[in-house]
């Protein structure tokens, strides 16, 4: 394998380390954000169960007075009975205060169960702001390990970054040039493996002519399909693969070029 293949390698090993340590921070900082959620959830419904508690208290009041003005309509209801002088009239006034009668009773069972209500609300919150105190000093000690966390990888990061730079700089300029716009790309993967004849980066069968100039590890050859660059390294599991002499036309017979790729000319074309 060309010394410039084995740095192709290397340089691709790095990016896809940087991106990875780029996912892992995000991953910390996600978690944390996440935790900082639920938290701030738990408190939020911790002051909506106080709010609600609030608002039947007030209600509580106004139920009350309810009761209040039915407790006065019987009193007034009971000195009419006693100037009233005809049988329907009276009849009349008792059904009132038996309503007013009523309404007092259904009026005690609300205040009652309002007061039930309002109680279950503001335990509920008490428990809630409980939980979330413990939450926020376990939220404060996850954070801090976050931070160190995070710290660390960006260490790592900026170990990595530094030999990745050095390395592209021993790359010849138009090579380097290639391999950043692959891996812009075809999304962080510009070199490849060849496994059994086939790319592993679109999984494409590679012509038979290209896949033992890759073999021989000479020069750069890409993929048809993809473009990316392809590099083969011996497996032990991988069955063995047999030379073939290929035809003139092998390269359009046993392959199609995939529509939707850029093509090789292009990438060339744009450096």
């Amino acid at each position: 394998m060309s010394e410039e293949i084995s740095r192709l390698i290397a340089l691709q090993e790095l990016d896809s380390e940087l991106a990875g340590l780029g996912r892992e921070t995000e991953g910390v900082r996600q978690a944390q954000a996440d935790r900082e959620k639920a938290v701030s959830e738990r408190e939020a419904q911790a002051g909506r169960c106080r709010a609600k508690a609030v608002e039947l208290e007030q209600s509580r009041e106004t139920i009350k007075a309810a009761g209040e003005e039915a407790a006065e309509r019987i009193k007034e209801r009971q000195v009419r009975m006693m100037q009233v002088q005809t049988s329907r009239e009276h009849q009349a006034l008792l059904k009132e205060i038996e309503d007013a009668k009523r309404q007092i009773k259904d009026t005690e069972d609300q205040l009652l169960q309002v007061m039930e209500d309002a109680e279950a609300e503001l335990k509920k919150a008490a428990e809630l702001e409980n939980i979330c105190k413990g939450e926020r000093k376990l939220l404060a000690e996850e954070a801090a390990k976050a931070a160190e966390a995070v710290r660390q990888i960006e260490a790592r990061r900026a170990e990595v970054l530094a030999r990745r730079d050095q390395l592209a700089l021993e790359l010849p300029e138009a090579q380097r040039r290639r391999y950043e716009k692959l891996l812009a790309k075809r999304k962080g993967l510009a070199v490849v493996r060849v496994s059994a004849g086939v790319c592993q980066g679109c999984f494409m069968t590679v012509p038979p002519q290209l896949f033992n100039q890759v073999r021989k590890g000479g020069e750069i050859c890409s993929c048809p399909a993809c473009q990316r660059i392809l590099f083969y390294i011996a497996d032990e599991n991988e069955p063995p693969v047999q030379p073939v002499r290929p035809r003139p036309d092998d390269d359009h017979d046993l392959y199609e070029e995939a529509e939707d790729e850029e093509s090789e000319d292009d990438l060339l074309n744009d450096e």
